[in-house]
């Protein structure tokens, strides 16, 4: 298919000079693209394949970007990019990466936050309604929300405000009946209700909230999503539009497997196998396979996850759990205060988060869990410096979760010695433990036995003398690089520690490095403001050593390569020796 139509659009007045049957082979257009680019080089697909239709839609009736539309986590916005003159990031592979796959008012005027996290979208609509409401201008406010992102908490606090607010405000909730994976919770039985009764169930959870209400059966029809956008443009008070799309749409292998074309890697577009699958052993499987076997001995385990199941293994792996597996959709913050309440019975929760997402739960950690001191185990995934983009850094929890009271935070190095502390996590009772995942598998075969229960006491690795290098969990490697580095270059044998804990500070072992040691180098993978390294320099602040602390600066990060950023931060072994020796007497 060429791209006849497309390439007469290249902002939403092009697209309103289109006729009906253009419309539908715009469409057809724009899938074929995401298709092709996302074959290529990943990103997000099942969504972005479920909202062609209804994003033509929008920019046909609406008048954007005086016309607000915010798409709730981005998932769903690479047609909105391709039809607001960005259509060059996703056809020209020599421009894929200067789109990013999340709006962006930097790249574009019809873009209005950057946003990565979900259920935010009509919270920041109702900022943009008020704001208009004070300026005395008269525009509409659109806010996007897929089905999944209403199960967070911040969704219904924006429902709740939205509809008293009795001004415009358009909702509309794109409904494919999946988050990530399969949705969980009551309002999806609702939800299943409007579907199957065509939005004519005497039982309306928005109605009940005041709003008024549509239903568009066929969310790919663009004749009835321009009728009803153009009934509901210019309201004068809250309207929800519910319409019913089919994640994948188009692209057979992601209409079936759902979960998996979620978020994809490169694949191949006729088998719609990946191109690169994991050659080795990694941390899902590693933790899956732990967990299953955990459960299977005692019931008492459960895992909990806030709509990434992936984390605790594949669909048919996750099978293994049975019940003992608590999918609680996109709310973070209910996932703890569940944990905490299993745990004050005695239960073994053990919850799974990628770092990102663990900022949503800093509440709940310090007040549910921690001022509390249940038992819970948490797992945190992707924590590190990284090339991501910037709505999915992973290096703030160090510094976020390490400062709370009673939280016992673990680094561990090696796989033997995680398992060895999800072990120990699972079976004391004293402490909220939390869990820094490493990104890469090393492993030792040595054997780690539990328990940890000599709170903050560090692993002496190797004693040597002037130079003490503390390296905290995946910087493990880095720092016996190091080691061997002072060796070969300085030849001076140095001290390696391996702290364990990012949460506390071995004044113990700290103190002993005082007599025979001039300079102590930490290495941690997340910022150091608030980081470990700090606790170290602040242990030492009136001693006689100088203290270097190697980790990120406190930045947000777009996709830079880590190359780079290793760089900046001068985490190659060349700039730590070389600073090691400005240092020594």
């Amino acid at each position: 298919m060429g791209m006849n139509v497309l390439n007469k659009v290249n902002s939403p007045e092009d697209l309103k000079k289109l006729t009906q049957d253009e419309l539908i082979v715009l469409a057809d257009e724009i899938r074929e693209v995401i298709i092709n680019k996302v074959s290529q080089v990943g990103g997000h697909f099942g969504p972005n394949l479920g909202m062609v239709e209804a994003t033509i839609a929008l920019h046909y009736v609406f008048n954007s970007p005086v016309d607000k539309i915010v798409y709730d986590v981005s998932h769903q916005c690479y047609p909105h990019k391709i039809l607001t003159g960005r259509k060059h990031g996703f056809i020209d592979p020599d421009q894929y990466r200067s789109i990013t796959g999340y709006t962006s008012p930097k790249e574009s005027e019809h873009d209005f936050f950057t946003i990565g996290h979900t259920s935010t979208s009509i919270s920041l609509a109702c900022g943009l309604a008020k704001a208009r409401d004070i300026k005395g201008t008269k525009e509409n406010i659109i806010a996007v929300i897929g089905d999944g992102s209403l199960s967070g908490g911040e969704a219904y606090e924006g429902l709740n405000n939205a509809a008293a607010s009795g001004k415009n405000m358009i909702i509309l909730v794109n409904d494919n009946e999946m988050s990530i994976s399969v949705n969980y919770g009551g309002l999806y039985q609702n939800l299943a209700e409007l579907r199957r009764s065509k939005g004519e169930c005497e039982t309306n959870f928005f109605k009940a909230l005041g709003f008024d209400y549509h239903y568009i059966e066929d969310g790919h029809d663009l004749v009835a999503l321009i009728d009803v956008f153009s009934k509901v443009k210019d309201t004068n008070h809250p309207v929800v539009i519910h319409m019913s799309t089919v994640k994948g749409k188009g692209y057979k292998p992601a209409e079936i497997n759902k979960e998996a074309f979620h978020y994809t890697g490169p694949f191949d577009l006729e088998s719609g196998e990946l191109l690169h699958k994991p050659s080795s052993e990694n941390y899902v499987q590693i933790t899956s396979k732990f967990l299953i076997e955990k459960a299977k001995l005692d019931a008492k385990v459960v895992a909990i996850t806030a709509g990434t199941p992936g984390i605790f293994g594949p669909s048919h792996v996750r099978e293994g759990y049975g019940d003992q597996l608590i999918d609680v959709g996109i709310a973070e913050e209910h996932a703890i205060a569940l944990a905490s309440g299993l745990a004050s019975q005695g239960m073994k929760p053990v919850v799974g988060f990628h770092s990102s997402f663990i900022q949503r739960t800093y509440d709940q950690l310090s007040q549910d869990l921690a001022i509390n001191n249940h038992p819970a185990v948490i797992l945190i995934f992707n924590g590190g410096i990284s090339g991501t983009d910037v709505t999915h850094l992973g290096v703030f929890d160090i510094s976020l979760v390490s400062n709370i009271p009673n939280i016992v935070y673990l680094a561990p190095t090696t796989k033997e010695e995680y398992l060895a502390m999800v072990d120990w996590g699972l079976e004391q009772n004293e402490h909220p433990v939390v869990i820094r995942v490493p990104n890469r598998v090393v492993s030792t075969t040595e054997s780690i036995k539990p328990p940890f229960d000599d709170i903050n006491q560090y692993q002496l690795v190797e004693k040597g003398y002037k130079v003490a290098i503390l390296a905290l969990g995946s910087f493990y490697q880095l720092g016996e690089k190091v080691l061997k580095t002072v060796k070969d270059q300085i030849g001076l044998d140095a001290t390696l520690i391996n702290p364990r804990f990012a949460s506390g500070i071995d004044e113990s072992l700290l103190t002993n490095l005082l007599v025979d040691h001039q300079l102590v180098i930490t290495l941690e993978d997340g910022i150091l403001d608030g980081g470990f390294g700090e606790k170290i320099s602040r242990f030492y602040a009136d001693k006689s050593m100088r203290v270097l602390n190697y980790g990120a600066n406190k930045e947000f990060t777009d996709r830079v390569n880590v190359d780079e950023l290793y760089e900046r931060y001068r985490l190659r072994v060349d700039l730590i020796v070389e600073d090691i020796k400005k240092h020594l007497d």
